[in-house]
């Protein structure tokens, strides 16, 4: 154990100790590596270069734990309660309900459990290592620490390495540090302890990509103990939570048994202490006829006071918000992130790929002593090149030789009629601008074939191609502009090469600093001509002009911001790249103005709790890591945000997750960060963000006017028959009657509610307070007036019909007003705050098939024979007793409405 703990440590300090230092630690040998025996030994001793995760529940467990519910409880027990009095299909659709919901859950929870799977199958199947001597291929996960492996272009690499050696050795590592430019390695580079993983310039690690160059690694982590395993286990190790919603409706589910159950025990206890002058005494007082009935009467009220069909409900409406929202680009993979994405009050937003086109873009030229823009974006050609200021005058000689130059000293290829590049970023870009002006590398290396180079290097930060021209050749070199203007003693102006003035090196120098500050990434572009079948040397160049680029802006994404603003959600950018650049597109998509931002450095330096301050007025983050990333969502969460963290590398999972809805990149996200996610965005848009948002708010509203509903519905019952009882009337229903009620009247319509469209301003209202429970001030008034409204009305229609028709008259004409009242006032529950003589009356059409069909019912359960009397107890209405009860009707929906009135 001692032994793992040492090794360990070696591994995660390697990148700031030498590479004979690694090597002896390691005890192996960089000109033969290790044997196969001792690789054998190495892999007993260490395990597989695999990712492990946690042991993961079993399908049973994972059941058990769906019904881990009071409400999901209470109604289980509603189910037993009907089926014991004999509503046995009732209790059977109660019980299919609740095995729907459980198994629902299951299936969502095993899709979340996918992305270690993902994780798993990043590195590269097979790795070229040096054993005994040879160059041997083998299967990554049989690499063992110590080993040497050889890389080349195309490469994934399989382990986390200490580079031995390397030439123009570049690696894609976007996917897990966010960078959008390859980093170019350098295996003889010295580090300081501190230093950030996106700057590790003399280490590799794993599942990134070899884009250029060749080198050698010394593998110094595999497994979980690599990058990609800190990442895997923090994705392990991070629990999900209960969304906002699933928390309101648990404690809904809570108050509602208790206050429900409390409330009937009363009413029966209130029933018996009626009747106790008819009632026997001993064991002949549970057995007597009385007390039986007001038993049954008490548990069909339980049963029909609890509304079992909210959860179903709700789980529906959230299910065809999912529906929804994938025509809107946006696939939705948890139904209860629907409402989180509606609550949301921060999006972390990752910046390569999700709010930047992750395509270098050349934006600026100059050359001629003149500034040169360039329009269009990412890979396509389309666009145009003009000098600042000076309209449509013609390019100079200068700006068309530093095109050329750019595509002819360049080894990318470019493919415009699909938009797209192979190899290096930085030269596909160059290829582009190139293009613009109407400078195709094929077409000119027809003219100009290559004929000899100088290969990048990163000592020297230079390239050079020699090409045929007229009588000899002429070399074009391309590079760092510091580097460039160092080899440079002439310039080339309007056409002319004169002399290298220290004037042109001042405006040289202050044009590069000045695209710098823009956070451009700047390359200069040299030439000279030469004789034929002469060495080239990059020395006495002349300057052609500078190049400036940057991954820009997607074009959507400012307006997106913009919205998100008005709708109250703040936008905070979390990314891998440099500060400077971070800043630069963050003030472009109006992220922020003042330039406030922090890097991983000063992130280490702060305290969980100064994090939290730090990241209430901080919008920009930069050069952060994975575990940078999961501080950061949780510091913003910490302030009582509702955390929405996009993003599209490796990277990002263990952030997605840790946010309350993880949103990745479905074109451009790997596998991992798909399915760490709760919603995936299959255009890879962030304005379809804004539309979840949208679509997310409305569906909230929709469940409140649910909720509201149903409540109102099941409180107003109780009073019918608790406010009976208390003034000396008969039962107004029987227990079949509330049933009834219960099954078609509250539930049909609710689903209907559910799928309203949304209200006019939903985006030009805050976001919802994350501590506002679903059942708020408002809704309290609105559900005490609806229900006292309801019981007004119902027992009025029974009291009017006890005395003018009789008892059993009285009973079917309050199941009438009760059912045809609820009814009515599902049209006024169509919206919280406005009126509905102010809305279309029947624009919510699956509102109308829905009381279409509970009339059709409610007319069979009072008309037709074999089943009124015998099934319902109702016996049918003559038109004046029909026109009574249909009046009393009308008073909930006008409680409806009155309830607005008290709301506003």
């Amino acid at each position: 154990m001692r032994r793992e703990c040492a090794h360990e440590k070696k591994m995660s300090e390697s990148f700031f100790k030498s590479i004979e230092q690694i090597s002896r630690e390691l005890d192996v040998d960089l000109k033969t590596g290790i044997s196969s025996e001792e690789a054998q030994r190495r892999l007993a001793e260490h395990g597989e270069n695999k990712l492990q995760g946690k042991k993961e529940k079993t399908i049973f467990q994972k059941l058990l734990l769906q019904f881990n519910d009071f409400l999901v409880l209470i109604l289980i027990a509603a189910a037993a309660v009907s089926i014991a009095m004999g509503e046995v299909i009732d209790g059977s659709v109660i019980i299919a309900i609740v095995i729907l919901n459980a198994i629902l859950g299951v299936v969502q929870e095993n899709r979340a459990g996918n992305a270690l799977k993902a994780l798993k199958e990043m590195s590269s199947p097979q790795a070229k290592v040096l054993r005994g001597g040879q160059i041997v291929k083998a299967a990554s996960n049989l690499i063992v620490p110590g080993d040497v492996v050889a890389l080349e272009a195309g490469d994934y690499i399989p382990a986390d390495l200490r580079l031995s050696d390397s030439v123009n050795l570049k690696i894609d590592e976007s996917a897990l540090t966010g960078e959008s430019v390859p980093s170019e390695k350098d295996a003889k580079a010295e580090l300081e302890e501190g230093t950030e993983l996106g700057d590790r310039v003399n280490s590799a690690y794993m599942g990134t990509l070899v884009t250029y160059g060749r080198g050698h690694g010394i593998v110094v982590a595999t497994g979980m103990k690599s990058q990609m395993g800190k990442i895997a286990a923090m994705l392990a190790e991070t629990d999900e939570e209960l969304t906002p919603l699933q928390k309101a409706l648990n404690s809904l589910g809570k108050t509602l048994g208790i206050v429900c159950l409390a409330v009937c025990f009363s009413i029966f206890l209130l029933g018996i202490w009626r009747e106790r002058s008819a009632l026997q005494s001993g064991w002949a007082f549970f057995r007597s006829e009385a007390t039986l009935e007001m038993f049954m009467t008490a548990v069909s009220l339980a049963v029909a006071a609890i509304p079992e069909g909210l959860t179903m409900v709700v789980t529906v409406i959230l299910a065809l918000g999912m529906q929804k929202m994938t025509k809107s680009n946006a696939i939705i993979k948890r139904l209860s992130a629907v409402e989180t994405l509606g609550s949301t009050t921060v999006i972390c937003s990752d910046k390569t790929g999700t709010l930047t086109q992750n395509k270098m873009t050349v934006v600026s030229l100059y050359a001629d002593e003149k500034l040169y823009e360039a329009t269009g974006s990412g890979y396509q050609a389309e666009g145009e090149v003009f000098e600042k200021g000076a309209g449509g005058a013609p390019l100079g000689p200068g700006v068309k030789r530093l095109c050329e130059g750019a595509a002819l000293c360049n080894d990318a290829i470019y493919n415009s009629a699909e938009g797209k590049i192979i190899g290096d970023p930085t030269e596909g870009a160059l290829l582009v601008i190139a293009a613009k002006i109407g400078f195709y590398r094929e077409a000119l290396e027809k003219e100009k074939p290559r004929v000899d180079e100088l290969p990048f290097d990163s000592d020297r930060k230079l390239m050079s191609t020699v090409h045929p021209f007229e009588t000899g050749c002429i070399m074009y070199t391309k590079g760092a502009p510091d580097e460039i203007l160092r080899k440079c003693a002439h310039i080339y102006k309007n056409g002319e090469i004169l002399d290298l003035s220290e004037k042109d090196r001042e405006n040289i120098t202050e044009q590069n600093s000045a695209f710098a500050k823009n956070a451009l990434r700047v390359l200069g572009v040299a030439f000279k001509f030469m004789a034929e079948g002469g060495e080239p040397e990059e020395s006495d160049l002349v300057f052609a002009g500078l190049a400036g680029m940057i991954d820009p802006p997607r074009d959507e994404a400012k307006d997106a911001i913009k919205v998100c603003k008005k709708a109250g959600i703040i936008v905070k950018m979390i990314t891998g790249d440099h500060k400077a650049t971070a800043v630069a597109i963050a003030k472009q998509l109006d992220i922020t103005q003042d330039g406030r931002a922090l890097d991983g450095r000063e992130i280490n330096e702060l305290s969980d709790e100064e994090l939290k301050v730090a990241a209430n007025d901080t919008h920009v983050f930069a050069r952060v890591s994975p575990e940078h990333k999961v501080r950061l969502v949780s510091a913003v969460r910490g302030n009582d945000n509702i955390v929405a963290m996009t993003g599209d590398g490796v990277n990002d999972a263990p952030s997605l997750k840790k946010a309350d809805i993880g949103v990745a990149m479905g074109i451009t996200g790997t596998d991992v960060s798909k399915e760490a996610s709760d919603m995936i965005l299959t255009d890879d848009n962030f304005a379809s963000i804004v539309r979840a948002v949208e679509e997310g708010r409305t569906i909230y509203n929709n469940i409140r006017k649910v909720v509201c509903y149903l409540l109102s519905c099941n409180i107003g019952e109780i009073l019918v028959i608790f406010v009976a009882l208390l003034a000396g009337y008969p039962v107004p229903l029987l227990p079949i009657q509330l049933l009834a009620i219960n099954l078609i009247t509250d539930a049909f319509p609710a689903f209907a509610l559910g799928m309203e469209e949304k209200e006019a301003g939903i985006m030009d209202q805050p976001p919802r307070d994350p501590k506002r429970p679903i059942i708020d001030k408002k809704m309290n008034i609105s559900v005490s007036i609806q229900s006292i409204a309801l019981c007004i009305g119902a027992l009025g229609s029974f009291i009017f019909a006890l005395r003018f028709f009789g008892e059993e008259t009285a009973k079917t004409a309050c199941f009438f007003t009760l059912a045809i009242g609820e009814l009515l006032r599902a049209y006024t529950a169509r919206s919280e705050k406005t009126s509905i003589f102010k809305m279309r009356w029947f624009s919510n059409k699956y509102l109308n098939q829905c009381v279409i069909v509970s009339i059709l019912f409610l007319i069979a359960s009072v008309y037709a024979p074999f089943i009124n009397t015998s099934i319902f107890g109702n016996y049918p209405l003559v038109p004046i007793e029909l026109l009574a009860a249909f009046l009393f009707a009308i008073v909930p929906m006008l409680g409806g409405e009155m309830s607005k009135l008290f709301i506003k």
